[in-house]
């Protein structure tokens, strides 16, 4: 037995949903991203310096929120308290993806790596923790049914 059109329609509905938050949270977190690398860029770091260019932190910011997104999901489907899991996962994930950014300013692996710029890159992961978390959260409530 297949699925009536409207069904379908219903159904499909909660995935655009959710598309449509993670996709603003992408362009939300970006946008933030952008400022701070300009704020960087202005504090000394080069203006060239790769990991401060849109090509790099928006795709380095759309994988992380899709990550989280994917680590939502599977938290609360794995998860005996989901709730209580993020509240520690969040904040250790976010303090571990300073290592590389540490790693960075230690030892210059990148030409041009200036303590402004790792300083931004830093914050780039905050900000797309701080937009991420709540994004996921509210695509993963489920909305009221209409029918």
């Amino acid at each position: 037995m297949t699925a009536s059109p409207t069904a379908e329609r219903v159904a499909s509905r909660p995935r655009l949903r959710t598309a449509v938050i993670l996709i603003t949270a992408v362009i939300v977190a970006v946008a933030v991203n952008a400022a701070i690398a300009a704020v960087a860029i202005a504090a000394g770091a080069p203006s060239t310096y790769g990991p401060l260019t849109l090509p790099a932190y928006g795709l380095f910011t759309t994988l992380g929120v899709a990550a989280g997104w994917a680590g939502w999901v599977l938290v609360h489907r794995r998860a005996r308290d989901p709730r209580r899991t993020l509240r520690v996962l969040v904040p250790v994930l976010t303090v571990l993806s300073f290592v590389p950014d540490a790693l960075l300013l230690a030892f210059g692996f990148i030409p041009g790596t200036t303590t402004s710029a790792v300083v931004a890159l830093m914050l780039m992961h905050v900000v797309v923790v701080a937009v991420a978390v709540p994004a996921s959260a509210l695509a993963m409530r489920m909305p009221a049914r209409t029918v």
